[in-house]
């Protein structure tokens, strides 16, 4: 008799860099691919612009993983952005290689891999077919009109998707209270973080913080994330007018990269900061970097999630976010942090105040969250995955 084959699972992604989604896809793949055979089927990430050192960490990645056994497949016609002529050439090569490695199980991550893929997946008969959005593009990325536009392509995807994987409640009401998809297809499986990183921390934030070239009673706000609009990082900005006639020894650290980053550096010479805002770019060191926070921010206009909580919460730090998308199913308000309005600069810079005013509460609010957090971990992710995988193939 011939062995038993083991299910063949490709996942497909447009970008694998080191943004959240891209993270957490990878990390999936790693994990489950001594139990499934696993390929990754993803773009070239040239929108991401990423750093050499970036780069250098998603390929160590790669290196490391294809040793463990997952197959990678990289599509430099797969692109994030819109693009008539690349996405119809993406089509019809994710068509042939499903044709060819006859999976079976696709499944997709973010807008643009989720819609060629699940139509490829679907032409080509694969038998069991989910998505995960890592966040929806509803609201807040773009006008009515193509935000309306993408709620219908959904709408027809979801006919012929298996599961929805959604990250958190908010995002599984997103799709209900819009009608995006049937209720019995949603799952809720929270982006896996490596907890344990963040928690133990080596004791060198003293010498992190004269590396940054902070004083050590210096107060910190911290955010860590892409600097595009859809993140509100102009809104810390603003916030911060409020806070320095009060507390003028706080910096505020940029910590990440995007299209608004010349702009916000700008900003920042205007409102004559006196080199209290710093931007340290795309960091690998970010458990390092969360010991020298007194507090995190994270002002998104819509978030599927927002990892870098659930990483700033296992370093005992209190955060304040925008009470939006996902985010509220990590932040217990007034326990482990503060959830304010999005695009609101003064609620933004109260929810700080109270937290600079109080660092007893502040650090009662950092130990609540070090337990609230346990519920995110990357073995909880993969448990669930990997329940969902088998669970499709012994129906």
């Amino acid at each position: 008799m011939k062995p038993k084959q083991r299910i063949k699972v490709a996942h497909i992604i447009t970008r694998l860099d080191m943004g959240g989604s891209a993270l957490e896809t990878f990390q999936s793949c790693y994990e489950l691919c001594h139990k499934y055979e696993t390929i990754l089927i993803h773009g070239l990430s040239q929108e991401s612009n990423m750093s050499d050192l970036e780069k250098r960490v998603v390929e160590g990645n790669i290196a490391k993983a294809q040793k463990r056994g997952v197959k990678f497949i990289s599509l430099k016609t797969l692109v994030r952005r819109i693009s008539p002529i690349n996405d119809l050439r993406a089509f019809f090569v994710l068509i042939w290689i499903l044709l060819k490695e006859k999976p079976n199980i696709v499944h997709t991550h973010t807008t643009k891999a989720g819609m060629l893929g699940r139509l490829a997946a679907k032409i080509t008969g694969v038998p069991n077919i989910m998505h995960t959005p890592h966040g929806n593009i509803f609201y807040g990325h773009f006008g009515f009109l193509l935000s309306r536009f993408s709620i219908y392509i959904e709408k027809f995807l979801s006919r012929f998707t298996d599961h929805m994987i959604a990250l958190t409640d908010g995002e599984m009401n997103d799709y209900i209270n819009l009608s995006v998809c049937s209720p019995d297809k949603l799952l809720k499986i929270h982006s896996g973080v490596d907890i344990m990183r963040f928690m133990q921390t080596n004791g060198n934030d003293v010498k992190k913080r004269r590396s940054l070239g902070l004083d050590q009673n210096e107060k910190v706000v911290g955010f860590v994330g892409w600097l595009l609009p859809i993140k509100g990082p102009e809104y810390l900005l603003k916030a911060m007018r409020d806070i320095w006639p009060i507390y003028p020894e706080t910096s505020l650290i940029f910590v990440g990269k995007g299209e608004l980053d010349i702009d916000l550096r700008a900003k920042a010479l205007q409102m004559s900061t006196n080199g209290r805002v710093k931007f340290l770019g795309w960091r690998k060191d970010i458990d390092e970097l969360m010991p020298v926070f007194d507090l995190l921010v994270l002002p998104s206009l819509n978030e599927g999630m927002g990892r870098v909580l659930v990483e700033a919460m296992a370093a005992g730090k209190p955060v304040v976010a925008s009470n939006v998308g996902g985010i509220p199913d990590l932040v217990l308000h007034g326990k482990t942090g503060y959830l304010v309005p999005p695009a609101d600069e003064k609620a933004l810079a109260e929810a700080i105040k109270k937290l600079l005013d109080d660092p007893g509460k502040a650090w009662e609010m950092g130990q609540n969250g070090k337990q609230h957090c346990q519920q995110f971990s990357l073995e909880a992710m993969i448990v669930k995955l990997d329940a969902l995988y088998a669970g499709l193939i012994n129906n």
